[in-house]
């Protein structure tokens, strides 16, 4: 014969089960909800340069000096620092009016992958008047280019000097800038 209280105590241990059903339950959402929660942000940290991009100009482009003939032509400089001449345009190998190309110094996370946006031709001017017209040329490293584990690349950049007949170009020291940006991907 069964006692009043053995069922009580079925009952009793169903209520215990079940309350540590639902703590087990809320536990489990509360340690699931904590896990996405830190891995969200943990993605999000991943996600963000540790290192900001930067780059410092070491050196900016300069084309020396050169004749000009009654045609004109263009004056190259590349990455290397090479110059080469076409059309009229005679070298002048003057001392203190050397030729090289722009370099860049560009700081990143190691691995990231940089890519660039040339600007659009821009015009460098004399200051007694004229102008001549400056196009970006191309880099080496070429892009885009993948930072290496030192977390830093130098870049040189050349340039293209188209330059008109001295009516339109007159001689003289010409100045001006140009645009590149540097990408972070």
């Amino acid at each position: 014969m069964r006692s009043r209280t053995e069922p009580a105590l079925i009952i009793l241990h169903k209520r215990i089960f079940m309350t540590l059903a639902f703590r087990r339950n809320r536990l489990c959402k509360f340690i699931c909800g904590g896990l996405l929660f830190l891995l969200s942000h943990l993605s999000l940290i991943a996600q963000e340069p540790s290192v900001t991009l930067s780059v410092v100009t070491i050196q900016n482009i300069s084309f020396g000096a050169f004749f000009q003939g009654s045609l004109g032509g263009a004056v190259t400089v590349s990455p290397d620092g090479t110059r080469l001449f076409s059309g009229d345009i005679i070298e002048a190998n003057i001392s203190g009016f050397s030729y090289y190309p722009a370099i860049f110094e560009v700081e990143a996370d190691p691995g990231m992958l940089i890519s660039i946006i040339k600007g659009s031709d821009t015009s460098m001017s004399r200051s007694n008047g004229g102008s001549i017209s400056l196009q970006v040329g191309v880099s080496d490293p070429g892009f885009p280019v993948i930072v290496p584990p030192s977390g830093r690349i130098q870049v040189s950049m050349g340039g293209i000097l188209t330059v008109e007949n001295p009516q339109v170009n007159p001689s003289g020291d010409y100045s001006g800038s140009f645009e590149v940006t540097f990408i972070q991907e």
